[in-house]
């Protein structure tokens, strides 16, 4: 085909090609490729068209080929080319090396340091473990619940979210205590182009509040008050603010926690007169199925975390306000994992982690039978 030569597109694959040139997602020398062949459909040479988009006329002839041999997916694919090359088993090394040793003296490898020990460049290494999709500077927390009773409330927990009640109010009930009011001590610059807002390290305490919280889970509104301590006190005073936010006879499902205050003689006494109060337990170290905790989370990194209190008024004043707003444009959190999707995915997390450390789970659970024997 020759330089001045047109190509011919069908409308489907013209189509094809203005929407990879157009998505945002498509990297840049895609998109390039794409306005390639374009431009050669249009009657475009390699000479002109080298010119406008910034490419000599061999890349050009490159992806013209490329396109009439594998089509749009040719375009997609990376060109050989020798800085592209790795010698023979160097990615297989490579991730060897990244799993099953560390550097001395350190927890886990960099790309730099690593491609010094293999004798390549940190680029290579960072390739390596970008298509094996290794990440060795991230870590994820996990915690295994120990429950004896963990299916059962599993169960009614989940049950709860994935079929509610007819006729009831599902609501997520948990207290976020110690919320620090933090003065900064010196004001931070504010953002602008080029530049994100700033704010010091240092801080003066000012006291803390504990927040109880409600969230509907059908609406996603939330119930909120603060309080200094968080006390079987404290937590009748916010049931007797739900029983008056949901008066009547409907019945109100609440998913609580385990903390000691939730099974206080008081709170059993006062529940036993307000029996359309009915409470289920998520297990224990399982705060991951009450969903409240992902509004405390929204409320931590929207309110709280940057902002400058210089006292537990002020920050309870900030506390209610994001809450106001919040319930003016609700948006409820939905609830969509199975129970047996959950419970088949901690059984692969308990097996692999025996795999790692025989016995280790056994030993745990042995031990602690032992403290409380004790």
């Amino acid at each position: 085909m020759g330089a001045k030569t047109r190509m011919q597109l069908s409308e489907v694959q013209r189509q094809e090609l203005e929407r990879a040139v157009k998505a945002h997602d498509t990297p840049q020398q895609v998109a390039k490729r794409c306005r390639i062949i374009l431009m050669k459909a249009q009657g475009e040479s390699d000479e002109a068209i080298a010119g406008q988009i910034g490419v000599s006329r061999h890349t050009c002839r490159l992806w013209r080929r490329r396109y009439e041999q594998d089509g749009a997916e040719g375009l997609w694919r990376i060109a050989e080319g020798r800085g592209r090359k790795m010698s023979e088993g160097l990615a297989e090394r490579v991730v060897k090396a990244t799993v099953e040793t560390k550097p001395v003296g350190q927890t886990h490898w960099s790309s730099r340091l690593l491609a010094k020990e293999q004798g390549v460049h940190a680029s290579t290494v960072a390739r390596i473990w970008r298509d094996h999709r290794l990440q060795p500077h991230r870590t994820k927390g996990f915690k295994l619940s120990r429950d004896p009773q963990f299916v059962p409330k599993l169960l009614d927990v989940v049950g709860v979210y994935l079929n509610p009640p007819q006729s009831a109010v599902v609501l997520c009930v948990d207290e976020k205590s110690q919320i620090q009011a933090l003065d900064r001590t010196q004001p931070g610059l504010p953002i602008k182009r080029g530049r994100c807002g700033t704010m010091t390290h240092d801080y003066v305490r000012h006291g803390t509040t504990t927040l109880f919280a409600a969230l509907n889970v059908a609406e996603g509104t939330v119930h909120g008050q603060c309080f200094p301590k968080h006390r079987n006190t404290e937590f009748l005073r916010f049931l007797r603010h739900l029983d008056k936010a949901y008066p009547g006879k409907v019945e109100l499902h609440l998913i609580l926690d385990n903390y000691g205050t939730h099974g206080h003689e008081n709170v059993r006494r006062w529940l036993a007169k307000h029996p359309r109060f009915i409470l289920h337990f998520i297990p224990t170290s399982s705060s991951w199925l009450n969903m409240v905790e992902r509004w405390f989370a929204e409320l931590t990194n929207k309110a709280v975390r940057r902002g400058s209190f210089t006292s537990v008024p002020d920050l309870i004043n900030a506390i209610e306000l994001f809450i106001t707003h919040y319930n003016r444009n609700p948006k409820p959190f939905v609830w969509t994992a199975k129970a047996e999707t959950i419970l088949a995915k901690l059984d692969r997390c308990r097996q692999h982690l025996e795999q790692i450390q025989p016995g280790c789970t056994a030993r745990k659970s042995r031990k602690k039978k032992a403290v409380k024997s004790v």
